[in-house]
């Protein structure tokens, strides 16, 4: 059983930086696009950035410049670097499969506060 295991998030103030990662279990990864995803408290999950097996990259309008995915396929693992965090970024971040989507993940939880 596939598993993507999520880590990283944490509690930031305004203008702060994270960097999540995102394990899998897999075998390999190299050949699948990977997306990295948020849930906030009422809200439905949204995807926020995704990048394809060959490395391009696509964000949501809300973090495009602030946030960056890159992926490294010797550790089966994708990042999130998370730069200018604001309130509205606060949520669960999730990881998965683009095209064929596993079970969710527990996520990790990214709180922005002063």
């Amino acid at each position: 059983q596939v598993q993507l295991v999520e880590s990283g998030g944490g509690q930031v103030q305004p203008g702060g930086s994270l960097r999540l990662a995102c394990a899998s279990s897999r075998n390999s990864i190299s050949s699948y696009g990977m997306g990295w995803y948020r849930q906030a408290a009422g809200k439905q999950r949204e995807l926020v950035a995704g990048i394809s097996w060959d490395g391009k990259t696509n964000y949501a309008d809300s973090v495009k410049g602030r946030f960056t995915i890159t992926r490294d396929n010797a550790k089966r693992t994708v990042y999130l670097q998370m730069n200018s965090l604001q309130p509205e970024d606060t949520a669960i971040y999730y990881c998965n499969f683009r095209s064929a989507p596993i079970a969710w993940g527990q996520g990790t939880q990214v709180t922005v506060s002063s």
